[in-house]
């Protein structure tokens, strides 16, 4: 599943972010999103902006962003 598919409240853990381009998954990283990374969506905006808590961090990506960020249910692993 995606960062964009998951439910608001709810906490994941990052699978993958291998379908970013290099500068946005670079970036994302030195900001703490790396794999095995739990996180927490707080809201998904109408016009497709995801919010979620990483390391402490309040963070906002876009629809395309969070659409290739692969996660699993912290419960699932």
């Amino acid at each position: 599943m995606t960062l964009f598919d998951g439910e608001t409240g709810k906490t994941y853990i990052v699978e993958n972010t291998d379908g970013l381009e290099t500068g946005i998954g670079r970036r994302l990283e030195a900001l703490g999103l790396t794999g095995k990374t739990p996180l927490r969506l707080l809201n998904r905006k109408k016009n497709g902006a995801v919010i979620f808590t990483v390391r402490g961090t309040r963070l906002a990506v876009g629809r395309l962003i969070a659409e290739k960020i692969e996660v699993a249910e912290a419960g699932n692993i």
